[in-house]
């Protein structure tokens, strides 16, 4: 028997004014109705259709698509609720149905709750809230097959996502609609909300089995994609963008959704392709993209600038440095009116050798001690000593 909420490929083996019946490889036949049948289908086609259980529980196949299918979790917008339940749009003619056992929470007419579609105890498609019973927490191999397993999940690896759960460190996401993954807010820089589907990548697997997400690629991986993003908007703009490597965090999140460092990887990465030009305010395609030799003159922000040399000062006249020298001590000497005439001789010397720009010099090493060695012969007996 075929399984209900998943995609199979049917032959067509018979016409019926109510539609056409497919062969379900068991000995039996599936309807699709007129309504769901394609133009020029005949006999003998093979048509990928849905197959679900219809009001009356009788398998029933459709060429619609759902929002959802076995084994998998989406966000869905509930439209009606009775007493046994809320029933949820999935995209087709009959309503999703959730129990009120299945509910984490009693579900409203016109919200939307990340549901995951299983079966009841007796083979009925139904969905359930309770997500934690089939989203398992840890990603971690199976070794009790194969003690060589490896992890089903390895940093760097591309995945889908769906965010299920707003906590305090970020948004916990479903993926590949079997792990648990957190999402930080350090590492969310667009706009995002429950029930989201997004691109993403494992950014770590911890010793626990639990998984880090984010939303860029790894590494130096991540500047390739956002590189394209850039010379497209280049070439939307004309060849020119008022955005560099200086500009704001701010400015850059606005515009492409990503950080300052990944964005001057990936400026970084066309202009060693020689495909940009950057310069302190903008970046812009340089000519047609060819490899040509960059102007010396468009990177010269790149080098670091040169500290300014302090000007040497130039030796002034003898006769004017020796007049003035001679003020300066005399006013000295007038403040220190105790100072010793040796004292005042020093410090008149010290004070012509600053004029003249003279370097005072340095202290003398300490002299190294000298080793005595006694000039007395050894005594015969000394000698016998030794000898002994």
């Amino acid at each position: 028997m075929l399984q209900a909420g998943l995609f199979h490929t049917l032959t067509v083996i018979d016409q019926q004014p109510q539609g056409m019946y497919l062969d379900d490889g068991f000995g039996g036949k599936v309807l699709l109705p007129n309504r769901q049948v394609p133009e020029d289908t005949a006999i003998g086609d093979s048509l990928t259709v849905f197959v679900y259980l219809d009001s009356e529980d009788r398998i029933i196949a459709t060429m619609q698509r759902p929002r959802i299918q076995l084994g998998q979790a989406a966000c869905l917008e509930a439209i009606d609720i009775n007493n046994t339940g809320a029933f949820l749009d999935w995209g087709l003619p009959k309503d999703l149905f959730v129990p009120f056992a299945e509910q984490q929470q009693r579900m409203e007419q016109g919200k939307s709750y990340v549901v995951y579609l299983t079966e009841d105890n007796t083979g009925r498609l139904i969905g359930s809230a309770k997500l934690n019973r089939f989203i398992k927490d840890q990603a971690v191999a199976n070794t009790i097959y194969n003690k060589d397993a490896e992890p089903p999940l390895k940093t760097g690896d591309a995945i889908k996502l769906l965010l299920a759960q707003r906590t305090d460190l970020g948004y916990k996401a479903i993926i590949n609609h079997q792990w648990w993954g957190l999402l930080h807010n350090d590492d969310i820089r667009t706009a995002v909300r429950i029930g989201m589907k997004l691109d993403g990548y494992v950014r770590k697997v911890r010793e626990d089995g639990k998984v880090d997400i984010s939303l860029e690629r790894i590494g130096h991986h991540r500047a390739d994609g956002l590189a394209e993003r850039i010379m497209k908007k280049l070439k939307d703009k004309g060849g020119v963008l008022h955005i560099s490597d200086r500009s704001p965090a701010e400015l850059i999140e606005m515009h492409f959704g990503t950080s300052k460092r990944a964005f001057k990887m990936a400026i970084g990465k066309l202009y060693k392709e020689r495909r940009i030009l950057i310069e302190p305010d903008k970046i812009c395609i340089n000519g047609d993209g060819t490899a040509i030799a960059v102007p010396a003159t468009k990177r010269h922000h790149y080098k670091p600038t040169a500290k300014p040399q302090p000007a040497q000062q130039t030796a002034p006249d003898q006769n004017t440095g020796n007049a003035n020298s001679h003020k300066a001590q005399a006013s000295v000497d007038q403040q220190r009116p105790h100072t010793s005439a040796a004292g005042s001789n020093d410090s008149r010397s010290s004070a012509n050798a600053s004029s003249r720009g003279e370097e005072t010099q340095k202290p003398k090493a300490p002299p190294a001690k000298k080793v005595f060695h006694s000039n007395r012969k050894p005594r015969a007996s000394t000698m016998k000593l030794k000898r002994d």
